[in-house]
């Protein structure tokens, strides 16, 4: 049985990393993929689970130094259904906590040390240039015996990740960052160390004044220092899920046998009576059966205004009641409801690769073996070459220096951050923005779009009729006229009366009594209020009483597809009400900034063209084909691709999917818990057409900020390797010291993770 699982990983603390992981679970069969993902320190496996498992995985890598967070819902607190929805969610979050404050007594301890030697290491460099006198004798003699201790402090306690990926580099074959770091440094303390104890017979041959413990000291510092604030950095960028997870109630008040019980929401279930009293949180997603209250939806709808709830209303999971108190039965709990769905998905895409990765992949996994292979020919080199005009001697410590210099420059951390980092921060600013990114990929895909496609129903109008307009005739005012109108309609389960009512409704107006009331088939309504009949309907009823309506006078309107709703007596025409399908109020001013960013902006839709070019003309919209099928919305996606164009389809996800499937990138606009999540690419939570804009400038931001990443991370590299080789040395006298180098690595997968991070303040 073929399944897809995510794991946290243990130990994954670099590109390397998750290279030799990746390739170390493709070798075990029934593995189909693999997809370790440095930045969120989780690995996505397909596999056949009747010929293996994740135990076998976790095995299969533990020799390496790394291991799979596997965990059953009992251990997490949940339901089994909750487990599936956020297995590693929470864990992964202790994990990450539980490790910074081990990197944070390391730095604490290994700081002061550090700060010691490099006032001893100034110190020396101040001598050479006369700028401060020897020190006395008795404090270099304290010096020479200290520095060994500190760095064996440094090399075996602090260090130990480091030694230990030498030692499973020289067992398994397998290098990553923890090697490089442990060969250079290793390196540099057993050079000192055999310095120190047969000086005497060896300082015919080398100098032996020179040792480098201050290096492995202050080298191991601010790595472990670099990690510590990288740990820091990515636990920040993490905090759309924690955001999204802390929207979720703990528990629920539930009707039982009569009664009123607190149980966990792990424990409710479908069909459940639920009760929800002011300022609570909705526990799961359901149906309001009694009772009347106003929710604060903003994290559906984004919308800071709550939203009137009553019987037969939907609620969602995570939403919260403002007033009043009622009761809804429980349809999705667990890993069903919208909040559960939101989290996976938005889990999912963050852990996914984007295609502009495979570049540092494919780099990262090379890296490693390239550099020890550089550093060991540079050492070689130093020495052949460099005692020719040096001496051995100096060659010989010029070449240590080299060869710990590279080793500790070239780490391929920052290269593995670039990408998944900017991706983590772009998915979950989306999120939190109501856009639901479905993975990495689409993320990227999106900022080269040149063309958006959009449906009319739904998406730039409402998608229900509403009263647009009131004309009345003879002395009887708009307000009046609509109050009787709806009195009469409040009765009929037409469409465009609810319009007539909802209409009465928002904007307080009185209905009156009605007697005698009755439904003209297939015309309209009439009834008695306060001793007058009054007739409502279409201009067939106007004809059979024998009333004349100025068609001329309504044509207008008819031709862009408003429904005239005619009221009068027996006698007299008193007014027409216009229905229609009405624009979003944000729609115009998407398709302007659409216009802005030079995307052409498309409407299909099966409406008359009448109708079609009258909503085009007031949003200006480039191109209009109306009358369509989903069929023919298909091959108008295809004929726009054929031109070169990189097309968008904005739909609502079930009419339009053979259009939203064949667009480089499907959008779905989708409301409240009939979200359809997998439907698109992206989805827009609340159907709000601008969030289409904010989409793409979210995928250009998060673009812009993967490149500067890459950038920061090759630069690094492409200028610290030949500066620590040695190469400038006999142009310039330029050799990096191996602190320097130190300092240069701990802090540029800083930076790549601190400028993912400045996405969180950009404004989309």
């Amino acid at each position: 049985m073929n399944q897809q699982q995510m794991f946290q990983v243990k130990g994954m603390h670099c590109a390397s990393c998750a290279s030799t992981i990746e390739q170390t679970l493709r070798k075990i069969a029934g593995v189909e993929s693999v997809e370790a993902n440095y930045g969120t320190e989780k690995v996505r496996v397909s596999f056949d689970s009747i010929q293996t498992n994740p135990e076998a995985f976790s095995k299969q890598i533990e020799p390496l130094g790394y291991s799979l967070v596997i965990q059953s819902a009992k251990d997490m607190g949940m339901s089994e259904d909750e487990h599936t929805a956020h297995t590693g969610i929470h864990q992964s979050k202790q994990e990450k906590i539980r490790e910074l404050n081990s990197l944070k007594i390391k730095i604490t301890s290994i700081i002061p040390l550090a700060i010691f030697s490099i006032l001893v290491m100034g110190w020396d460099i101040l001598m050479q240039f006369n700028v401060v006198a020897a020190p006395p004798l008795i404090f270099e003699e304290i010096v020479h015996y200290l520095l060994p201790i500190f760095a064996a402090y440094a090399l075996f306690i602090v260090g130990q990740p480091y030694l230990l990926g030498v030692y499973r580099f020289l067992r398994y074959g397998k290098a990553n960052m923890d090697t490089l770091i442990g060969i250079g440094t290793l390196a540099a303390f057993l050079y000192s160390l055999t310095v120190l104890i047969f000086a005497d017979a060896l300082r015919p041959y080398i100098d032996v004044e020179s040792s480098y413990f201050d290096v492995a000291i202050v080298v191991i510092a601010f790595i472990t220092l670099g990690k510590y604030l990288e740990a820091q950095s990515k636990l920040k960028t993490g905090d759309a899920i924690s955001k999204l997870l802390n929207l979720q109630a703990k528990t629920a008040l539930v009707m039982r046998d009569g009664q009123e019980m607190e149980i966990s929401i792990s424990e409710v279930v479908v069909g459940d009576i639920v009760i929800v009293k002011p300022g609570a949180k909705i526990p799961v997603d359901g149906v309001v059966v009694e009772g009347s209250s106003f929710i604060d939806e903003a994290m559906i709808t984004g919308e800071p205004i709550p939203v009137e709830k009553k019987a037969g209303d939907t609620v969602v999971a995570g939403t919260i009641n403002t007033t009043g108190t009622f009761t809804f039965k429980a349809t999705k709990v667990g890993s069903e409801t919208l909040l559960a769905h939101i989290v996976a998905m938005v889990e999912e895409a963050q852990g996914s690769k984007a295609p502009i990765q495979t570049l540092a992949d494919k780099i990262s996994a090379v890296f490693v073996p390239i550099v020890l292979v550089l550093s060991f020919v540079s050492f070689g080199m130093w020495l052949l070459l460099g005692s020719q005009s040096l001496g051995l001697s100096q060659a010989l410590s010029y070449g240590l220096v080299s060869f710990v210099g590279i080793l500790v420059i070239a780490c391929p951390c920052a290269l593995g951050l670039a990408t998944p980092t900017a991706i983590i921060v772009g998915v979950g600013k989306g999120a939190l923005e109501g856009i639901l990114v479905k993975d990495a990929a689409t993320l990227e895909k999106l900022h080269k779009v040149t063309a958006v496609v959009v449906d009319k129903t739904g998406t730039l109008t409402r998608g229900k009729p509403e009263l647009i307009s009131m004309y009345t005739l003879g002395d009887m005012a708009e307000d009046e006229a609509i109050s009787i109108l709806a009195s009469l309609e409040v009765r009929s389960e037409h469409p465009i009366a609810n319009a007539v009512v909802t209409y009465a409704k928002d904007n307080h107006l009185e209905t009156k009594t009605v007697e005698q009331f009755e439904i003209i088939q297939g015309k309209g309504v009439k009834g008695l209020i306060n001793g007058t009949r009054y007739f409502a309907g279409n201009t067939k009823l106007m004809n059979d009483l024998g009333l004349l309506i100025d068609k001329d006078a309504i044509a207008k309107d008819t031709a862009v597809g408003k429904t005239p709703v005619i009221l009068s007596t027996n006698t007299k025409v008193l007014g027409i009400a216009m229905v229609a399908d009405a624009l979003k109020p944000e729609a115009k001013e998407a398709v302007a900034k659409l216009h802005q960013l030079g995307i052409k902006v498309v409407m299909l839709t099966g409406d008359d063209k009448n109708t079609a070019r009258y909503i085009a003309d007031q949003l200006e919209i480039d191109e209009v084909v109306a009358e369509v099928l989903p069929q023919d919305k298909l091959s108008k996606i295809k004929a726009l691709q054929a031109d070169g164009e990189v097309v968008a389809m904005a739909g609502d996800g079930v009419n339009d999917a053979p259009a939203l499937a064949q667009a480089d990138i499907g959008i779905a606009m989708s409301t409240g818990t009939d979200v359809a999540i997998e439907s698109a690419g992206i989805t827009l939570l609340h159907g709000d057409v601008s969030r289409i804009v904010k989409a793409i400038r979210l995928s250009k931001i998060t673009m812009r900020g993967i490149k500067q990443n890459l950038f920061w991370a090759f630069i690094y590299n492409i200028v610290g390797i030949p500066l620590a080789s040695g190469i400038f040395y006999p142009i310039f006298g330029w050799l990096l010291s191996p602190v320097f180098a130190g300092l240069a690595m701990a802090f540029s997968s800083v930076s790549v993770v601190g400028n993912s991070l400045r996405l969180k303040a950009k404004k989309l």
